[in-house]
């Protein structure tokens, strides 16, 4: 499994506009804004509900994209 980054942001988020879940890396605005302050089982637990998320899209998560051409990588429509 490769190593995860910091944080599942992939800086496209639109809970700053309005979203109550980020349509970039799937987080809830309440996990967006917490993130820094949680603890690393907090965050464990929304890294394992991500991944989930993404897996019942039938997606990669987005962070596992980054470095890459996103044009080829993502559909942000």
């Amino acid at each position: 499994m490769s190593a995860r980054p910091d944080s599942p942001c992939v800086a496209r988020c639109s809970t700053a506009l309005g979203d109550e879940t980020c349509m970039g890396c799937g987080r809830s605005f309440i996990e967006v804004a917490q993130w820094v302050a949680m603890t690393d089982a907090q965050k464990e637990a929304v890294w394992q509900r991500l991944t989930a998320y993404w897996a019942a899209r039938g997606e990669p998560p987005p962070w596992l994209a980054r470095g890459r051409n996103e044009s080829e990588t993502l559909n942000w429509d």
